[in-house]
């Protein structure tokens, strides 16, 4: 701050020539605009101005100050940065720059570098590519079903009571269609095969004779080779007594019959069943549930 001018006494003013004085020495009005020349010429210089300018918000002194003394009639120099333009716009150059520094150049980062974050297919991409997986999904489900049924297992339903008491109408099974492609059919296998008449249907029988056997049928009892068959599956009100054979089955042949001897149309009537008729071996019955059973 700038220092108020020592007093001078009045008489060593300089008067300029022509100038008037009073009795006490003073000069007259006329010589009053080169005293406030004298007094302008103590204001603060350029220099002193941007001095002040640099200076920090925090180097400033608490509360208003002024550079020259109110004595002389001076203006007083504004207190506060937001009346110093020059000395706010450094402050904020400065935050600015402590505040870039403080956050490790996020700002910088943020202008400077790229997003590299992938960005979020839209919906409609989304919703295809969904799309695309059930559909893949749905086909592979439906290439395993074709593969098992052709090839594995299948489910039937019992329609009818040919096959009672061993199954009953409307039972579930699950026929085995694997195993007579690496084995024969053997005499009591029950099984599931196209009817030889009409192939688009299918029928449940036992077997009951191989290919090379005989079969004779005597009052309802059977006979295979000439020895009874064993077949206490067959209830007594179930047995039939009619007559029928001797005959030999023919290579590649099966003779089948129901367990309801009395109430099945099978072999006796409508002849042999080729092997490549025979869909498969039931294997199990699921349904209902109380009465399932593995065969």
């Amino acid at each position: 701050m700038i220092g108020e001018p020592a007093a001078r006494p009045l008489e060593n003013l300089d008067v300029a020539p022509g100038e008037e004085r009073d009795e006490q020495g003073i000069p007259s009005e006329p010589s009053l605009p080169r005293l406030h020349d004298a007094r302008a010429a103590v204001e603060p210089s350029a220099a002193t101005e941007a001095a002040a300018d640099r200076l920090s918000l925090g180097d400033a002194p608490a509360g208003p100050w002024q550079s020259d003394p109110p004595s002389l009639g001076l203006s007083p120099v504004p207190a506060s940065p937001a009346d110093r333009p020059g000395l706010q716009l450094a402050q904020e150059s400065v935050a600015a720059s402590a505040a870039t520094a403080g956050h490790g150049g996020a700002f910088q980062d943020t202008i400077v570098q790229p997003d590299a974050r992938p960005k979020s297919p839209s919906i409609a991409v989304a919703l295809k590519e969904e799309l695309v997986a059930w559909v893949k999904t749905l086909l592979s489900a439906a290439v395993y079903a074709v593969l098992i049924v052709t090839f594995g297992v299948q489910v039937a339903r019992v329609e009818g009571q040919s096959m009672a008491p061993t199954l009953e109408d409307q039972d579930r099974l699950i026929v085995n269609k694997l195993v007579y492609r690496i084995s024969e059919p053997r005499r009591g296998d029950i099984v599931m095969l196209y009817y030889p008449l009409n192939p688009d249907k299918s029928f449940v029988k036992r077997v009951i004779a191989e290919e090379g056997d005989t079969v004779r049928i005597v009052d309802g009892r059977v006979y295979v080779n000439d020895i009874p068959l064993k077949d206490d599956y067959v209830s007594n009100e179930y047995r039939s007594h009619d007559d029928w054979g001797p005959q030999v089955i023919n290579e590649g042949y099966y003779f089948v019959m129901g367990d309801h001897r009395n109430n099945s149309s099978d072999s006796r009537h409508w002849g042999m069943v080729p092997k490549r008729y025979i869909i498969g071996k039931v294997q199990l019955r699921w349904w209902p549930v109380p009465t399932a059973r593995v065969f």
